[in-house]
């Protein structure tokens, strides 16, 4: 067996450097984090090569001082804890002291620094790999801190042979760069690449100044489909921008978490979020957010990963609560009239580019722009809406879902709005304002409902409109009294397989909670008795097999309540007002209504958007009219 023996100090900081610097990103983001933690207002970062040949940051933070300008340099050396209590409630982005000795030890390395503002003399210390004494020498350097690393890994070629090519490594510098400029908004950023300048961005302290910032590095259609949110309860406070559900990706590229400024990636944080935008988000697509969660440093431990970028929360259910909780009320909240600014649609929201990208990351399916933040205060009616489902008669066809107002018809020109009194009578508003989604003036193959607001052309998918409404209206009942039921006049008798009405069977309780009553008769047949009220037009049969498939496919009893409302989804897709239903104008009429004061109307319970909009002048644009 091999005799033990110490590593000399050269050889223990190469390895000890694997676990900090892995490229060239890596080293920007010690040093950015470094300058930040020094106080500085500007920050200007160049790189060469992708960062492979050199990275320099340069910084006018407080700098450090000719006596500790080699122990700066020096393997885990920092001024930012003195003892325990300092590592267990951790303020600073950096604490570890390795940093700067771990790049030097593979790398050719530089440090410039000055304390003292109104002098431009400063010092310097320069590091080869380690490889020899560390010599201060002055230098001109105005207040702050430079940092030249150059030749990554000149003396590791292993270490150098795993390096991309330099658009994937220059890929990652950015990268680095928009999670520190996404947090850091006091501070003016620049980033230069081969001599170009990529990124030049000046302090903001202005909500405005700050989703400008967001809008160059994540684009505009992001910010303009976000929703500022400023949160705070039980020592917790989460505020930032959260994209609406038709703004989402192909891949989870735009997700942003800072923990107490700290980027993170966290398990916890993770499911919360996914949990919020569950039955609001297409599938296979990820939402987008910039999201700040501040909370006291004692509880969480920065301290679990050598790069920094995983923490773990003291009580972690509590912080998963805190999140979930917060962005499901936001985005419940979200209404179509939310999405107007000064009642005009963005020019930006192209129909023609819906069509070709209707969930993609441009301008978001169905919304309006909400650069300027200031949404117009539109008044509060209390139109006509869904009530309780009965059968009515539209042009000899039977119709679920609605009630027939007692009036005789509506004329789009006179743009009446309607309200609901106690017999469900209609009566337009004194005002004649027009609501959000405007009001119907046609039927598109019996899919689509064409509307007329303010701005311009409003189409709404009814289908997707109504199975929202209705899966809304369940979750409500369930949570506020329960589903209620509905007897059937004549029993439904349903052929199954064993399993099925074992299945049946074994979760008659939970059936009874979903407003089903089924009884078991025969070793494969199952008779329903009752079923909800909201769904009293649905076909019974269709109904509760598609129930008892959602039963099989949770299997255990906690499995089925955690995902109680994917049955109900399931189910409101059933009572939901189908394709090629004919409606009359004030059952459109009584559907945008509804759609304007229900929760996530945007999106059906699968996540396609229900309704989108184009302004006259993307109108007259299409037509070339005014050229």
């Amino acid at each position: 067996m091999a005799k033990i023996k110490k590593l000399d100090t050269r050889l223990a900081n190469q390895i000890a450097a694997g676990e900090v610097v892995d490229r060239p990103a890596s080293v920007l983001k010690e040093l950015i984090e470094n300058s930040l933690d020094a106080g500085a207002s500007q920050i200007d970062v160049e790189v060469e090569v992708g960062g492979t040949k050199r990275v320099l940051v340069r910084d006018n933070g407080s700098g450090i001082a000719q006596e500790d300008m080699a122990l700066a340099l020096d393997s885990h050396a920092t001024s930012k804890i003195y003892d325990l209590d300092d590592l267990e409630a951790v303020s600073t982005l950096g604490f570890r002291g390795e940093a700067l000795a771990s790049i030097s030890s593979v790398s050719r390395l530089t440090l410039t620094a000055n304390t003292i503002d109104q002098a431009d003399q400063g010092w310097k210390a320069m590091s080869v790999g380690r490889d020899m004494e560390i010599e201060v020498t002055p230098a001109a350097r105005p207040k702050g801190t430079s940092v030249d690393v150059e030749d990554l890994f000149f003396n590791t070629p292993a270490r150098r042979k795993f390096l991309r090519k330099e658009k994937t490594e220059y890929n990652h510098i950015d990268e680095v760069f928009r999670r520190n400029a996404l947090v850091s908004f006091g501070t003016g950023l620049s980033l230069t690449h081969n001599g170009r300048v990529i990124h030049s961005l000046r302090a903001c302290q202005s909500q405005l100044e700050k989703e400008q910032r967001i809008a160059k590095l994540l684009g505009q259609p992001f910010i303009d489909s976000a929703i500022h949110l400023e949160l705070e309860h039980s020592g917790f406070k989460l505020h930032g921008w959260v994209a609406q559900p038709t703004f989402s990706r192909s891949q989870s590229d735009m997700q942003y978490f800072f923990v107490n400024d700290r980027v993170i990636k966290d398990r916890v944080v993770a499911h919360a979020v996914k949990q919020a935008y569950r039955d609001v988000l297409f599938h296979g697509r990820h939402p987008a957010f910039v999201l700040y969660l501040s909370l006291d440093p004692s509880q969480v431990d920065v301290n679990v990963h050598p790069s920094k970028h995983e923490v773990r929360f003291r009580d972690s259910r509590q912080v998963h609560d805190f999140i979930y909780r917060s962005l499901h009320k936001v985005l419940a909240d979200v209404r179509p009239q939310d999405n107007l600014v000064d009642g005009v649609q963005s020019a930006d929201n192209s129909l023609g580019a819906q069509a070709a990208n209707p969930l993609g990351a441009g301008q978001s399916a169905g919304q309006f722009s909400q650069s300027e933040r200031q949404l117009s205060q539109l008044t509060q009616q209390q139109p006509m809406g869904l009530a309780e489902p009965q059968t009515t008669y539209t042009g000899g066809q039977a119709s679920a879902g609605f009630n027939r107002p007692s009036s005789s018809g509506f004329s789009p020109a006179h743009q009446q709005l309607y309200t609901t009194t106690d017999d469900v009578t209609l009566a337009p508003a004194e005002d004649g304002e027009i609501p959000p989604l405007g009001f119907a003036i046609a039927q598109l193959k019996g899919i689509y409902i064409l509307a007329e607001n303010e701005a311009g052309l409003i189409v709404v998918d009814m289908h997707a409109a109504h199975e929202r409404i209705t899966y809304e209206r369940m979750k409500s009942a369930r949570d506020d009294e329960g589903i209620q039921a509905q007897p059937l006049l004549v029993p439904v008798s349903l052929s199954l397989s064993e399993k099925e009405a074992d299945c049946a069977e074994s979760y008659a309780s939970v059936f009874m909670d979903l407003g089903f009553e089924l009884q078991r008769v025969a070793a494969e047949s199952v008779i329903i008795r009752q079923t909800p009220v909201f769904l009293a037009s649905a076909d019974a049969e269709m109904l509760a097999r598609d129930v008892i498939s959602d039963l099989l496919q949770y299997g255990t009893s906690d499995r089925i309540m955690n995902h109680i409302d994917d049955i109900l989804s399931t189910m409101a897709c059933h009572g939901s007002v189908r394709a090629n239903r004919r409606l009359s104008i004030p059952e459109m009429n009584a559907l945008l209504r509804d759609m304007e004061r229900t929760e996530r109307s945007g999106q059906c319970n699968h996540g396609r958007p229900t309704w989108t909009a184009m302004s006259l002048a993307e109108l007259d644009k299409l037509f070339l009219r005014g050229r």
